[in-house]
């Protein structure tokens, strides 16, 4: 009998995927363009910096709400002592009220009907322990977040059933793959629960089209026991507001609310990616069902957003006049970087999946593998983690059926680091050309054992020269 459980112990966490570990090698080696300009550019991370001036200009002018202070008396006292699991009131209507402000007020929230949990992970959990017993499973179309094998899984003890989605269409979800999807999970004996997605899509940066939701409530529609899970901590990252469809506005315009489907969609939200707050750990299960509320709001005890917090962003929330701005200039400023981006990728011939949302790109680049296989994505991965010092996310560690695609962020950095990597990228794609056709020519000319000689001096020339060129990058 082992010291541990087996729950501390098993590897199901995730924490081995590349994902993680481009992490771990970002945190060894980080940029600094001071203390050191040759470290790695974290583009892994999917953080919204491009605000801060706005919302430090806010704290600013309301030095009350900062100070825990309310019409110039301290209240630190009050918010100290012991607060209800339920949350503020104050912060539960402004959250709910910027919900339906960043969805274009097409819809409205009942602040009755939020939970609040310590970010979007905590809500993701929660729901799967109130939706799914251990066993049961999810399906989840591909490629998606590859945190969602911890959240979802790890102490819930729920799989995860990939709905496979390809770049013929655009990694769109079809009926016919969803289908493959419930027959894999029926054939593996599995219970399934629901369908969960991210809108805006995690890591492609695109809206869920009318076309895609359709598919989605005709599924659950037909199957009376499942559930409609949409992970929305993007919605006010969009570029343009109306090709955002959010499943309440599904569930309105279809007249769906007096329908069973009406207590089997759920939303998860948070304010780490529209705001850029992830280290503020606020997060919200939004739902119909009033058994899925109770439930969840008691499993909140062990994840609740301080009552510092709540205080200090129900001020902020209830500035109507700042929030207006804020989601305008944010959705601005994001669409500029963005483009950014795409542009500088295609000017090095590579491309990118087209997007309208989120903090980040989805990335192609198959033609720069050695082969059209995993292990190739890999090698590719690491030369970019190692030698050209860019820490971006494999399409594997997303669950992606095509070897080659990469996700790359570009909001948690100032738009001179972005030129800087873009650059080194640049270097390192110029150097990879000529040595592939290099190394295709040898391979003609010469038998194997002399190809395989050439091969080890061929690399050793290539790392040489793009260290020799890094040094003079800045």
């Amino acid at each position: 009998m082992g010291l541990l459980s087996r729950k501390a112990t098993c590897n199901s966490h995730g924490q081995d995927s590349s994902y993680f570990l481009g992490w771990e090698e970002y945190e060894k080696n980080p940029y600094d363009v001071i203390k050191n300009p040759h470290g790695i550019i974290q583009m892994g991370l999917a953080e919204n910096q491009l605000c801060f001036d706005l919302l430090e200009s806010w704290l600013a002018q309301n030095p009350d709400a900062a100070s825990l202070r309310r019409d110039g008396q301290s209240i630190f006292r009050e918010l100290a002592l012991f607060q209800d699991y339920h949350g503020l009131s104050s912060f539960k209507n402004a959250l709910a009220d910027f919900m339906s402000e960043n969805r274009g007020n097409r819809v409205s929230f009942d602040s009755n009907n939020l939970v609040l949990t310590a970010g979007a992970t905590s809500a993701n959990e929660t729901l799967m322990f109130c939706l799914a017993d251990p066993g049961d499973a999810f399906l989840l179309p591909t490629p998606y977040y590859p945190g969602f094998d911890r959240d979802l899984k790890w102490r819930t003890g729920v799989e995860i059933v990939p709905i496979q989605c390809t770049s013929d269409n655009g990694f769109r979800i079809t009926k016919l793959a969803l289908e493959e999807a419930y027959e894999q999970a029926k054939k593996r004996n599995l219970n399934v629960k629901g369908v969960l997605i991210t809108n805006p899509s995690n890591p492609l940066g695109t809206t869920t089209t009318q076309t895609e939701l359709n598919i989605l409530f005709d599924f659950i529609s037909k199957n009376k026991n499942m559930h409609l899970v949409s992970d929305e901590i993007y919605s006010g990252t969009v570029f343009s507001s109306s090709e955002f469809i959010s499943v309440m506005e599904v569930l309105k315009n279809n007249k769906l609310e007096n329908t069973d489907v009406f207590n089997r969609v759920h939303i998860v939200y948070s304010l780490s990616k529209d705001l850029g707050l992830p280290g503020f750990r606020v997060g919200a299960i939004y739902s119909n069902d009033k058994d899925v509320i109770s439930a969840a709001t008691k499993m909140s005890s062990f994840g609740l957003v301080s009552s510092q917090t709540q205080y200090l962003l129900s001020a902020l929330l209830s500035d109507k006049k700042f929030s207006k701005n804020y989601l305008r200039e944010n959705q601005k400023r994001l669409k500029s970087r963005q483009r950014k981006l795409v542009s500088g990728l295609e000017a090095m011939g590579i491309g990118c999946l087209k997007s309208n949302a989120g903090l980040f790109c989805w990335v192609d680049m198959r033609h720069l593998l050695s082969s059209k296989t995993f292990e190739a994505e890999m090698d590719l991965w690491k030369k970019i983690v190692y030698d050209v010092k860019l820490n971006i996310s494999p399409g594997s560690s997303c669950h992606c059926e095509e070897p080659g695609w990469f996700r790359v962020c570009f909001a948690n950095m100032s738009e001179e680091t972005l030129k800087l990597a873009l650059k080194r990228l640049k270097m390192f794609t110029d150097d990879g050309i000529l040595k592939k056709s290099f190394q295709i020519s040898e391979t003609q000319r010469l038998k194997n054992s002399r190809k395989k000689t050439m091969t080890t001096v061929s690399n050793w020339v290539f790392r040489l020269s793009f260290h020799d060129r890094e040094a003079d990058e800045r």
